[in-house]
């Protein structure tokens, strides 16, 4: 459906939920104006004479001292005798009887004495009402009750004349003294015609006043030709769009501020950081550099994995510098419109060269700067129209001064090559995973605002977290204060660190989840299984913890983490992977002659490094050193579908044989294995059933005992 259909459609939903809405308004004005009493209000001049407001009610003395008061305002003789006597009479027949079902109040002496003068001087042109009642203590609306006595139910009204509102619920009543008094009309009136008839009758004058404003601007609205309404919205639509719809702001607000952070905060990455300090060099005394004819990098790319400290570097960057920072995603560029992300490009810049020197950092800038020409819509598409608009902003026919731009991303193999050339990213700094070092390092500077007990050792915890990111250590640190404060411990102690590192890597202790005490020795020998192959496996990574109490998804978990970096995998190392993984399967079969679901997941992972061990790596005598399946990735489609199939049929099957011969014969060297170490096979499982988790230690003490000469190196360490 065409757009301004569509928005044409929406007003006309639009004024129907106007007129059902101002119907409601009125409706709900007449219910709330009859649900009030007219004769419960008390008005400020009889008001003064009732000594007990509480009963509303006015006594004898009370009146008597009204009239009194009524008589000395007389000052020009205006009342008789007999109209004095008249009012003392119609006071007292008023005080001990009911009116209309109701006590006399002050509100109702007001009234009876206000029409009485008004009736007895209505040819009096010197007599005004005033004198007695001041008018701005009179009350402004008059019961219908009150309204229908003093003109249905007297001989000679003292109304001359009723402004009936066309289309309101209101009407004027205008007194022979020209005083007014507004009257509401309870809801049961519908024909206004029949009640001017019944006035016309009573010889009172009856006007027709105007409509009120609200239901004069809805008539007049209604009133409009749809033709009009179309023209109107067509505008709004085109050269309105943007502005109605986000699409096209006329001024952007960043996130612009002069950061507190500094390179004292970030850790861990002393190389990436040190040519950020060049940067920052740059900013501050650029003529240094101005003088040698060198120029002023236009761009930076952070490239690192999540949680490296790449946002944590750009902040820093503008914190040393000390000039504004802006910042924001590379999704806010995307809109539904075409154009819109390209403006909010154009006000980001706009805005950053009016605070130059400055640095805009543009977080996960994939989302916007991926290649061209591959997505869907073709070169129309709103990301390409935004990437384009970036490309011209940083390296353009007008060149921009002063401001520096840092993106970060972790897929720069998505990236358009327009958008890596120099001149725009002149930088590419890769943030990688801390070392021990780094990751001392970080642990130290998170460790600042936490409590940490005496014998707690930072290094010791770098060394047992490799491949932990900064985000990955913070968050190790913040658990433990959490495990600590659960606990009412005053400080963090080594036991609340190793606690919170678990959590992290294998996820929170299920302890409430109820197991049978057949899956539970199921679970047992699947990660004994594990366990035993890492430490009789001279090139397997050393165990840490094994536990069969589940975490995350798992029923039971076996750590091993290694004893120093790895920066790359040797054959003989990928090799202990798969017989590590393979372990709880083989275990399995040995101890329980049978097999279970639980190896799914050691599976998956096995196959797949022996498929790149293979196709990747060139660690098949077969296959020889070839690869095969190039990745093109589609930047909008899944990666499976990016999958290049360089090879044929007969290789495809040579594959498959070679992935299958390696995981089989692992298996087989993992089946001699165990079973000759049957016995230490059931004596950790026996240990582990009771105890639901060893560590290291208790590990290596176990087969010590089993059997002293095969004790591992592993164990000897341990030890």
């Amino acid at each position: 459906m065409n757009k301004n259909l569509k928005t044409i459609i929406c007003l006309g939903l639009g004024l129907g939920a106007l007129n059902v809405a101002y119907s409601a308004r009125n409706q709900y004005a007449k219910i709330k104006r009859n649900e009030i009493e007219p004769l419960s209000r008390v008005s400020q001049e009889a008001e003064l004479y009732d000594t007990n407001p509480k009963d509303g009610v006015l006594s004898s003395i009370e009146t008597e001292k009204f009239i009194k008061e009524l008589v000395d305002k007389d000052k020009d003789g205006v009342l008789s005798k007999a109209e004095i006597t008249y009012i003392r009479d119609l006071i007292n027949s008023l005080v001990k009887a009911e009116h209309n079902n109701t006590t006399l109040t002050a509100k109702n002496l007001q009234n009876e004495l206000e029409f009485f003068l008004i009736r007895q001087h209505a040819n009096d042109p010197d007599f005004k009402v005033e004198q007695f009642v001041p008018e701005q203590k009179r009350a402004p609306e008059l019961s219908y009750s009150d309204f229908y006595r003093l003109v249905f139910l007297q001989d000679k009204p003292i109304i001359k004349k009723v402004i009936l509102g066309n289309g309101s619920n209101e009407l004027t009543a205008v007194f022979l003294d020209n005083s007014q008094n507004t009257v509401t009309l309870p809801s049961d009136i519908t024909s206004l015609k029949d009640l001017a008839d019944k006035l016309t009758e009573k010889s009172i004058e009856v006007e027709v006043g105007e409509a009120s404003n609200g239901a004069s601007w809805l008539v007049t609205l209604m009133m409009l030709s749809p033709i009009a309404l179309m023209g109107l919205f067509l505008f709004v639509a085109t050269s309105g769009r943007s502005k109605l719809l986000g699409g096209r702001p006329g001024t952007m607000h960043f996130n612009k501020d002069k950061p507190g952070t500094t390179f004292a905060d970030v850790a861990g990455i002393d190389e990436a950081k040190q040519d950020l300090k060049e940067l920052v060099d740059f900013i501050k005394n650029p003529d240094k550099y101005k003088t040698l004819g060198a120029k002023v990098p236009k761009g930076v790319l952070l490239v690192g994995a999540p949680g490296t400290g790449k946002t944590l570097s750009a902040r820093a960057v503008a914190g040393e510098a000390g000039v504004p920072f802006f910042s924001l995603s590379g999704s806010e560029f995307v809109e539904y419109f075409v154009g819109a992300g390209a403006s909010k490009v154009r006000s980001l810049f706009k805005d950053a060269r009016n605070h130059a020197p400055c640095v805009v950092f543009i977080d996960e800038i994939d989302a916007v700067g991926r290649q061209r020409g591959t997505g869907m819509g073709g070169g129309h598409d709103e990301r390409e129209q935004t990437l384009n608009q970036l490309l011209v902003e940083m390296d353009g026919f007008v060149e921009r001064n002063g401001v520096i731009v840092l993106a970060a991303t972790n897929r720069p193999d998505v990236l358009d090559a327009a958008l890596l050339r120099p001149g725009r990213f002149d930088r590419q700094i890769v943030i990688d995973r801390p070392d021990v070092k780094g990751r001392t390092d970080i642990l130290k500077v998170h460790a600042k605002d936490k409590k940490l007990s005496s014998d707690v050792d930072l290094e010791t915890l770098a060394r047992g977290t490799p491949g932990f990111t900064g985000a990955d250590l913070a968050n190790v640190l913040n658990e433990a204060a959490l495990v600590a404060g659960r606990k009412n411990k005053d400080s963090i102690t080594n036991e609340d660190l190793e606690d919170a590192k678990d959590r992290v890597i294998a996820g929170v202790e299920k302890t409430s989840k109820i197991i049978s005490p057949e899956e539970k020795k199921i679970t047992a020998v699947h990660e004994i299984g594990h366990t035993l192959v890492s430490v009789f496996d001279k090139k397997a990574d050393p165990v840490h913890k094994v536990t069969i109490i589940p975490r995350g998804m798992a029923l039971g978990v076996t750590i091993t983490l290694p004893e120093e970096e790895h920066n790359n995998y040797s054959k003989s190392q990928l090799m202990s992977k798969i017989r590590v993984l393979l372990g709880g399967r083989v275990a399995e079969e040995i101890v329980l002659g049978d097999i279970t679901t639980g190896a799914q997941n050691d599976l998956d992972r096995a196959t797949d490094l022996a498929r790149k061990m293979v196709m990747r790596f060139g660690m098949s005598e077969k296959v020889g050193l070839l690869t095969f399946g190039q990745s093109n990735e589609n930047v909008f489609l899944g990666r499976d579908f990016g999958q290049i199939k360089n090879y044929s049929e007969q290789t495809a099957y040579e594959i498959d044989v070679e992935m299958k011969s390696i995981v089989d014969k692992m298996k087989e060297e993992v089946t001699e294995l165990l079973t000759s170490k049957r016995k230490h096979l059931d004596a950790l499982t026996q240990a582990i059933l009771e105890k639901e988790t060893l560590d290291k230690n208790e590990i290596a003490r176990i087969v010590s005992e089993v059997d002293s000469n095969t004790m591992s190196e592993f164990a000897k360490n341990a030890t």
